[in-house]
């Protein structure tokens, strides 16, 4: 399975990333160690959404769509975020 998902900052809960993975558990692990130079700053991290797709295209497709202005229009209208 791929994942696209959103993270919040717990310390700055107006900031979010939006991302996709094979492995969840371990991806949201590296962005709380601060592996990632566009997540580090705003960490620690929590799981706030995931759709889980049968192939990485579609994952990947769902995560640049999050990442347009209709993705953060969809997210705050059915996700509350």
């Amino acid at each position: 399975m791929f994942y696209a998902y959103i993270l919040q900052s717990i310390p700055h809960p107006v900031e979010f990333y939006r991302g996709y993975t094979s492995d969840l558990r371990q991806r949201l692990h590296d962005h709380n160690a601060g592996k990632y130079i566009h997540t580090a700053q705003f960490r620690p991290w929590k799981l706030n959404f995931y759709a889980a797709f049968d192939t990485e295209d579609l994952a990947r497709k769902f995560e640049t769509y999050l990442k347009t202005g209709s993705g953060h229009a969809f997210a705050k209208r059915h996700l509350s975020l």
